[in-house]
């Protein structure tokens, strides 16, 4: 049986010190998860289709799943501990037979939002996360404004 999901987007790529903020959510509420700066990097460049010179990381094995007729399904993120989230990377892959199979890999929240945003597939959080996240959406908002003003000003 499986649990309930909420589906999320990325609203937000935030540099944050020596990591970046991922706002993830939907009309209803949102939350962070931060990151380190090179998956935060990766999230930012997927997301707005940046073409790289030499392929990265997630560009590497978004290859490696196209060599196998393979494709990210879905991710989730499925559980909260103390400040940690863990996540499932979805990968659906169909043979020369044309039979499909579906594989579930543990994978850290950050790994799956990247290759998501890759692959342009849905991201899900169970409910039991949802409910435990701090809404965020006024943090995000104010720090939209404030790059508005800064872009106006600039």
């Amino acid at each position: 049986m499986s649990k309930p999901v909420k589906e999320v987007k990325v609203r937000g790529v935030i540099p944050a010190d020596s990591s970046c903020a991922v706002f993830l959510g939907n009309e209803e509420k949102t939350f962070v998860i931060y990151v380190d700066i090179g998956v935060g990097s990766a999230i930012s460049m997927f997301l707005s289709r940046i073409q790289k010179d030499r392929p990265h990381t997630h560009d590497l094995v978004g290859l490696m799943l196209t060599a196998f007729s393979a494709r990210v399904d879905r991710v989730i993120i499925n559980q909260l501990k103390g400040t940690t989230y863990y996540g499932r990377l979805i990968i659906a892959a169909e043979n020369e037979l044309l039979q499909q199979k579906i594989i579930e890999l543990d994978a850290r929240p950050s790994d799956c939002i990247a290759m998501a945003a890759q692959q342009c597939a849905p991201i899900y959080v169970s409910q039991e996360v949802w409910d435990e996240v701090e809404d965020m959406s006024d943090v995000l908002r104010g720090i939209e404004e404030e790059r508005r003003r800064e872009g106006d000003q600039g």
